[in-house]
Protein backbone atom coordinates (compact mmCIF):
# COMPACT_ATOMS: atom_id res chain seq x y z
CA UNK A 1 0.00 0.00 0.00
CA UNK A 2 1.39 3.41 -0.99
CA UNK A 3 2.69 5.51 1.88
CA UNK A 4 0.71 8.72 2.25
CA UNK A 5 2.67 11.97 2.22
CA UNK A 6 1.74 15.45 3.46
CA UNK A 7 3.42 18.85 3.08
CA UNK A 8 4.68 21.30 5.67
CA UNK A 9 1.80 23.73 5.07
CA UNK A 10 -0.65 20.93 5.73
CA UNK A 11 1.13 19.93 8.93
CA UNK A 12 1.08 23.59 10.00
CA UNK A 13 -2.69 23.77 9.42
CA UNK A 14 -3.37 20.48 11.21
CA UNK A 15 -1.45 21.52 14.32
CA UNK A 16 -3.18 24.91 14.59
CA UNK A 17 -6.66 23.45 14.10
CA UNK A 18 -5.90 20.71 16.62
CA UNK A 19 -4.54 23.13 19.20
CA UNK A 20 -7.50 25.49 18.88
CA UNK A 21 -10.04 22.65 18.81
CA UNK A 22 -12.25 22.97 21.87
CA UNK A 23 -9.66 25.03 23.80
CA UNK A 24 -10.77 28.17 22.00
CA UNK A 25 -14.41 27.73 23.09
CA UNK A 26 -14.38 26.17 26.57
CA UNK A 27 -12.94 27.95 29.65
CA UNK A 28 -9.36 26.97 30.52
CA UNK A 29 -6.99 27.89 33.31
CA UNK A 30 -9.74 28.65 35.81
CA UNK A 31 -7.25 28.45 38.69
CA UNK A 32 -5.50 31.59 37.38
CA UNK A 33 -8.50 33.88 37.84
CA UNK A 34 -8.45 36.88 35.52
CA UNK A 35 -4.88 36.03 34.43
CA UNK A 36 -5.93 33.09 32.25
CA UNK A 37 -4.38 34.80 29.22
CA UNK A 38 -1.08 35.01 31.09
CA UNK A 39 -1.27 31.31 31.96
CA UNK A 40 -1.48 30.46 28.26
CA UNK A 41 1.63 32.54 27.52
CA UNK A 42 3.52 30.91 30.40
CA UNK A 43 2.55 27.41 29.21
CA UNK A 44 3.58 28.15 25.62
CA UNK A 45 7.38 27.65 26.06
CA UNK A 46 6.70 24.32 27.77
CA UNK A 47 4.45 23.30 24.89
CA UNK A 48 7.19 24.14 22.40
CA UNK A 49 9.78 22.12 24.34
CA UNK A 50 7.42 19.16 24.55
CA UNK A 51 6.87 19.25 20.80
CA UNK A 52 10.63 19.35 20.26
CA UNK A 53 10.84 16.12 22.24
CA UNK A 54 8.26 14.55 19.91
CA UNK A 55 10.13 15.94 16.91
CA UNK A 56 13.52 14.64 18.06
CA UNK A 57 12.19 11.12 18.69
CA UNK A 58 10.56 11.12 15.26
CA UNK A 59 13.84 12.22 13.66
CA UNK A 60 15.84 9.59 15.54
CA UNK A 61 13.44 6.86 14.39
CA UNK A 62 12.30 7.89 10.90
CA UNK A 63 9.25 6.07 9.62
CA UNK A 64 8.12 5.00 13.11
CA UNK A 65 5.20 6.36 15.11
CA UNK A 66 5.23 6.60 18.91
CA UNK A 67 4.28 2.95 19.44
CA UNK A 68 7.08 1.90 17.11
CA UNK A 69 9.95 3.72 18.77
CA UNK A 70 8.58 3.00 22.25
CA UNK A 71 9.15 -0.72 21.53
CA UNK A 72 12.56 0.07 20.02
CA UNK A 73 13.73 2.06 23.05
CA UNK A 74 12.17 0.11 25.93
CA UNK A 75 11.97 -3.33 24.34
CA UNK A 76 8.87 -5.23 23.31
CA UNK A 77 8.10 -6.56 26.81
CA UNK A 78 7.64 -3.05 28.25
CA UNK A 79 7.05 -1.04 25.08
CA UNK A 80 4.13 -3.04 23.67
CA UNK A 81 1.75 -2.74 26.69
CA UNK A 82 2.88 0.86 27.25
CA UNK A 83 2.00 1.72 23.64
CA UNK A 84 -1.34 -0.05 24.01
CA UNK A 85 -2.36 2.52 26.65
CA UNK A 86 -2.43 5.25 24.01
CA UNK A 87 -5.31 3.66 22.07
CA UNK A 88 -8.07 4.07 24.73
CA UNK A 89 -6.72 7.49 25.72
CA UNK A 90 -6.84 8.79 22.14
CA UNK A 91 -10.37 7.47 21.66
CA UNK A 92 -11.54 8.76 25.04
CA UNK A 93 -10.24 12.25 24.30
CA UNK A 94 -11.93 12.14 20.91
CA UNK A 95 -15.22 11.18 22.57
CA UNK A 96 -14.88 14.06 25.04
CA UNK A 97 -14.48 16.53 22.19
CA UNK A 98 -17.55 15.06 20.54
CA UNK A 99 -19.52 15.37 23.77
CA UNK A 100 -18.59 19.04 24.18
CA UNK A 101 -19.59 19.86 20.61
CA UNK A 102 -22.91 18.07 20.96
CA UNK A 103 -23.73 19.80 24.25
CA UNK A 104 -23.04 23.26 22.80
CA UNK A 105 -25.16 22.60 19.73
CA UNK A 106 -28.02 21.32 21.87
CA UNK A 107 -27.78 24.29 24.26
CA UNK A 108 -27.47 26.87 21.49
CA UNK A 109 -29.73 25.87 18.64
CA UNK A 110 -30.82 22.24 18.43
CA UNK A 111 -32.65 21.76 21.71
CA UNK A 112 -35.26 19.48 20.09
CA UNK A 113 -32.76 17.33 18.23
CA UNK A 114 -31.51 14.16 19.97
CA UNK A 115 -27.85 14.54 20.85
CA UNK A 116 -27.26 11.08 19.38
CA UNK A 117 -28.21 12.36 15.92
CA UNK A 118 -25.88 15.35 16.16
CA UNK A 119 -22.96 13.30 17.41
CA UNK A 120 -23.60 10.54 14.89
CA UNK A 121 -23.51 12.99 11.98
CA UNK A 122 -20.15 14.35 13.16
CA UNK A 123 -18.73 10.86 13.62
CA UNK A 124 -19.91 9.81 10.15
CA UNK A 125 -18.01 12.77 8.71
CA UNK A 126 -14.91 11.73 10.67
CA UNK A 127 -15.17 8.12 9.49
CA UNK A 128 -15.62 9.28 5.91
CA UNK A 129 -12.51 11.45 5.82
CA UNK A 130 -10.43 8.81 7.64
CA UNK A 131 -11.51 6.31 5.03
CA UNK A 132 -10.26 8.70 2.34
CA UNK A 133 -6.83 8.82 3.96
CA UNK A 134 -4.40 11.18 5.68
CA UNK A 135 -3.59 13.16 2.53
CA UNK A 136 -7.23 14.14 2.00
CA UNK A 137 -7.56 15.05 5.67
CA UNK A 138 -4.42 17.22 5.51
CA UNK A 139 -5.60 19.07 2.39
CA UNK A 140 -8.96 19.70 4.06
CA UNK A 141 -7.17 21.17 7.08
CA UNK A 142 -5.28 23.55 4.81
CA UNK A 143 -8.57 24.89 3.45
CA UNK A 144 -10.37 25.20 6.76
CA UNK A 145 -7.49 26.99 8.46
CA UNK A 146 -8.31 30.01 6.29
CA UNK A 147 -11.99 29.69 7.27
CA UNK A 148 -11.07 29.67 10.97
CA UNK A 149 -8.91 32.79 10.54
CA UNK A 150 -11.77 34.64 8.82
CA UNK A 151 -14.29 33.60 11.49
CA UNK A 152 -11.88 34.59 14.27
CA UNK A 153 -11.22 38.00 12.73
CA UNK A 154 -14.94 38.72 12.29
CA UNK A 155 -15.82 37.68 15.85
CA UNK A 156 -12.96 39.67 17.41
CA UNK A 157 -13.70 42.74 15.29
CA UNK A 158 -17.42 42.92 16.13
CA UNK A 159 -16.78 42.36 19.85
CA UNK A 160 -14.23 45.20 19.95
CA UNK A 161 -16.33 47.44 17.69
CA UNK A 162 -19.36 46.94 19.94
CA UNK A 163 -17.38 48.45 22.82
CA UNK A 164 -17.68 45.34 25.01
CA UNK A 165 -13.99 45.06 25.85
CA UNK A 166 -12.94 46.37 29.27
CA UNK A 167 -9.23 45.91 29.94
CA UNK A 168 -9.80 46.56 33.64
CA UNK A 169 -10.94 42.93 33.82
CA UNK A 170 -7.43 41.79 32.83
CA UNK A 171 -5.38 43.92 35.21
CA UNK A 172 -3.70 44.56 37.61
CA UNK A 173 -1.33 41.61 37.89
CA UNK A 174 0.11 41.19 41.38
CA UNK A 175 2.73 38.69 42.51
CA UNK A 176 -0.03 36.33 43.66
CA UNK A 177 -1.62 36.49 40.19
CA UNK A 178 1.67 35.47 38.60
CA UNK A 179 1.98 32.52 40.99
CA UNK A 180 -1.58 31.42 40.28
CA UNK A 181 -1.04 31.81 36.55
CA UNK A 182 2.09 29.64 36.71
CA UNK A 183 0.34 26.95 38.76
CA UNK A 184 -2.49 26.94 36.23
CA UNK A 185 -0.06 26.80 33.31
CA UNK A 186 1.80 23.76 34.66
CA UNK A 187 0.58 21.17 34.22
CA UNK A 188 -3.01 22.03 33.23
CA UNK A 189 -2.64 24.30 30.18
CA UNK A 190 0.72 22.73 29.37
CA UNK A 191 -1.10 19.43 28.85
CA UNK A 192 -4.40 20.84 27.53
CA UNK A 193 -4.03 21.78 24.76
CA UNK A 194 -0.25 21.68 24.15
CA UNK A 195 0.57 18.22 25.51
CA UNK A 196 -2.33 16.65 23.63
CA UNK A 197 -0.24 17.16 20.52
CA UNK A 198 1.40 13.81 21.32
CA UNK A 199 -0.97 12.34 18.73
CA UNK A 200 0.89 14.30 16.01
CA UNK A 201 3.68 11.74 16.44
CA UNK A 202 1.56 9.43 14.28
CA UNK A 203 1.57 12.04 11.48
CA UNK A 204 5.22 13.17 11.45
CA UNK A 205 6.52 10.05 9.62
CA UNK A 206 4.31 11.03 6.66
CA UNK A 207 5.83 14.50 6.28
CA UNK A 208 7.47 14.92 2.87
CA UNK A 209 10.23 17.21 4.15
CA UNK A 210 10.86 15.70 7.56
CA UNK A 211 13.76 18.05 8.28
CA UNK A 212 11.27 20.95 8.40
CA UNK A 213 8.95 19.33 10.93
CA UNK A 214 10.66 21.13 13.83
CA UNK A 215 10.31 24.68 12.47
CA UNK A 216 6.83 24.01 11.13
CA UNK A 217 5.55 22.57 14.39
CA UNK A 218 7.11 25.24 16.59
CA UNK A 219 5.68 28.00 14.37
CA UNK A 220 2.22 26.44 14.48
CA UNK A 221 2.31 26.00 18.26
CA UNK A 222 3.46 29.59 18.86
CA UNK A 223 0.77 31.00 16.57
CA UNK A 224 -1.97 28.84 18.09
CA UNK A 225 -0.82 29.83 21.60
CA UNK A 226 -1.01 33.52 20.70
CA UNK A 227 -4.46 33.05 19.18
CA UNK A 228 -5.68 31.27 22.31
CA UNK A 229 -4.19 33.98 24.51
CA UNK A 230 -5.87 36.80 22.57
CA UNK A 231 -9.21 34.96 22.38
CA UNK A 232 -9.43 34.21 26.09
CA UNK A 233 -8.18 37.70 26.96
CA UNK A 234 -11.06 39.17 24.93
CA UNK A 235 -13.54 36.81 26.59
CA UNK A 236 -12.26 37.68 30.06
CA UNK A 237 -12.26 41.41 29.31
CA UNK A 238 -15.89 41.24 28.18
CA UNK A 239 -17.37 38.83 30.72
CA UNK A 240 -15.24 39.49 33.78
CA UNK A 241 -13.78 36.81 36.00
CA UNK A 242 -17.02 35.72 37.68
CA UNK A 243 -19.08 35.22 34.50
CA UNK A 244 -16.14 33.69 32.61
CA UNK A 245 -15.72 31.04 35.30
CA UNK A 246 -19.44 30.23 35.40
CA UNK A 247 -19.97 30.18 31.63
CA UNK A 248 -20.01 26.76 29.99
CA UNK A 249 -18.83 28.24 26.69
CA UNK A 250 -17.38 31.76 27.27
CA UNK A 251 -16.89 32.49 23.57
CA UNK A 252 -20.55 31.77 22.87
CA UNK A 253 -21.65 33.93 25.81
CA UNK A 254 -19.39 36.75 24.62
CA UNK A 255 -20.64 36.80 21.04
CA UNK A 256 -24.31 36.84 22.13
CA UNK A 257 -23.69 40.24 23.76
CA UNK A 258 -22.79 41.90 20.46
CA UNK A 259 -25.24 44.56 19.30
CA UNK A 260 -23.92 47.04 16.74
CA UNK A 261 -26.43 49.82 16.00
CA UNK A 262 -29.31 47.39 16.64
CA UNK A 263 -28.38 45.82 13.31
CA UNK A 264 -25.48 43.37 13.74
CA UNK A 265 -26.71 40.83 16.27
CA UNK A 266 -27.08 37.07 16.73
CA UNK A 267 -23.59 36.14 15.56
CA UNK A 268 -23.56 33.02 17.71
CA UNK A 269 -23.71 30.93 14.52
CA UNK A 270 -20.08 31.93 13.87
CA UNK A 271 -19.00 30.50 17.23
CA UNK A 272 -20.94 27.30 16.58
CA UNK A 273 -19.27 26.96 13.18
CA UNK A 274 -15.86 27.57 14.78
CA UNK A 275 -16.51 24.84 17.33
CA UNK A 276 -17.74 22.37 14.72
CA UNK A 277 -14.63 22.89 12.59
CA UNK A 278 -12.28 22.73 15.58
CA UNK A 279 -13.88 19.62 17.07
CA UNK A 280 -14.00 17.90 13.68
CA UNK A 281 -10.27 18.26 13.10
CA UNK A 282 -9.26 17.54 16.69
CA UNK A 283 -11.48 14.47 16.93
CA UNK A 284 -10.33 13.23 13.51
CA UNK A 285 -6.67 13.52 14.48
CA UNK A 286 -7.34 11.64 17.72
CA UNK A 287 -9.16 8.90 15.81
CA UNK A 288 -6.37 8.74 13.23
CA UNK A 289 -3.78 8.41 16.02
CA UNK A 290 -5.78 5.59 17.63
CA UNK A 291 -6.05 3.85 14.25
CA UNK A 292 -2.33 4.27 13.52
CA UNK A 293 -1.25 2.86 16.89
CA UNK A 294 -3.74 -0.02 16.63
CA UNK A 295 -2.54 -0.89 13.12
CA UNK A 296 1.10 -0.75 14.24
CA UNK A 297 0.61 -2.95 17.31
CA UNK A 298 -1.68 -5.52 15.70
CA UNK A 299 -0.06 -5.50 12.24
CA UNK A 300 -3.11 -4.26 10.32
CA UNK A 301 -2.05 -3.54 6.74
CA UNK A 302 -5.02 -1.42 5.60
CA UNK A 303 -5.62 1.17 8.34
CA UNK A 304 -8.79 2.42 6.64
CA UNK A 305 -10.59 -0.73 7.75
CA UNK A 306 -10.31 0.54 11.33
CA UNK A 307 -12.07 3.87 10.67
CA UNK A 308 -15.60 2.55 11.29
CA UNK A 309 -14.84 0.52 14.46
CA UNK A 310 -12.94 3.43 16.04
CA UNK A 311 -15.67 5.90 15.04
CA UNK A 312 -18.38 3.72 16.59
CA UNK A 313 -16.42 3.37 19.84
CA UNK A 314 -15.89 7.15 20.01
CA UNK A 315 -19.59 7.79 19.35
CA UNK A 316 -20.88 5.55 22.13
CA UNK A 317 -18.12 6.57 24.52
CA UNK A 318 -19.35 10.16 24.28
CA UNK A 319 -22.61 9.08 25.94
CA UNK A 320 -21.41 6.65 28.60
CA UNK A 321 -18.50 8.75 29.90
CA UNK A 322 -20.73 11.03 32.05
CA UNK A 323 -24.44 11.48 32.68
CA UNK A 324 -24.36 15.29 32.43
CA UNK A 325 -22.05 18.11 31.43
CA UNK A 326 -20.91 19.15 34.96
CA UNK A 327 -19.98 15.53 35.63
CA UNK A 328 -18.25 15.46 32.24
CA UNK A 329 -16.09 18.44 33.22
CA UNK A 330 -15.34 16.93 36.62
CA UNK A 331 -14.15 13.69 35.04
CA UNK A 332 -12.12 15.72 32.56
CA UNK A 333 -10.33 17.47 35.42
CA UNK A 334 -9.32 14.13 36.97
CA UNK A 335 -8.21 12.81 33.58
CA UNK A 336 -6.18 15.99 32.98
CA UNK A 337 -4.42 15.84 36.35
CA UNK A 338 -3.56 12.16 36.64
CA UNK A 339 -3.61 10.40 33.26
CA UNK A 340 -2.83 12.80 30.42
CA UNK A 341 0.43 14.14 31.95
CA UNK A 342 1.81 10.59 32.05
CA UNK A 343 1.00 9.76 28.44
CA UNK A 344 1.62 13.21 26.94
CA UNK A 345 4.73 14.26 28.87
CA UNK A 346 6.21 11.67 31.23
CA UNK A 347 6.47 8.76 28.77
CA UNK A 348 7.81 10.83 25.81
CA UNK A 349 10.38 12.57 28.04
CA UNK A 350 11.36 9.18 29.50
CA UNK A 351 11.79 7.81 25.97
CA UNK A 352 13.90 10.83 25.07
CA UNK A 353 16.17 10.38 28.10
CA UNK A 354 16.55 6.60 27.71
CA UNK A 355 17.33 7.00 24.01
CA UNK A 356 20.03 9.58 24.78
CA UNK A 357 21.57 7.37 27.46
CA UNK A 358 21.61 4.32 25.20
CA UNK A 359 23.07 6.38 22.37
CA UNK A 360 25.73 7.83 24.65
CA UNK A 361 26.90 4.38 25.77
CA UNK A 362 26.49 2.73 22.37
CA UNK A 363 23.62 0.48 23.45
CA UNK A 364 21.41 1.13 20.44
CA UNK A 365 20.66 -1.75 18.10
Amino acid sequence: MRKEVIGTNQLFAMIILFELGTAIVVPIGLESGHAVWLSILLALPGGVLLYLVYHDLSRQYPGLIISGYTRKILGRTIGWPLSLLYIPVFMFNGSRNLREAGDLLIAASYDRTPVFIINAIMVIAVMYILNKGLEVFARTAEIYLAVIFVLGFICSFVVIAAGLVDFKNLFPLHAADWRQAFRSAYPNIWIFPFGELVCITTVLPHLKESRLSGKTGVGAIVLSGILLCVTHAIEMSVLGEDVYHRATFPMYTTITLVNLANFIQRLDALVILTLIIGVFFKMTLYCYAAIAVTADLFKVQDTRKLAVPVGVVVLFSSFISAENYPRHMEEGGVFLRYILPVLCAVIPILLFIVHRIRKRFGLLR
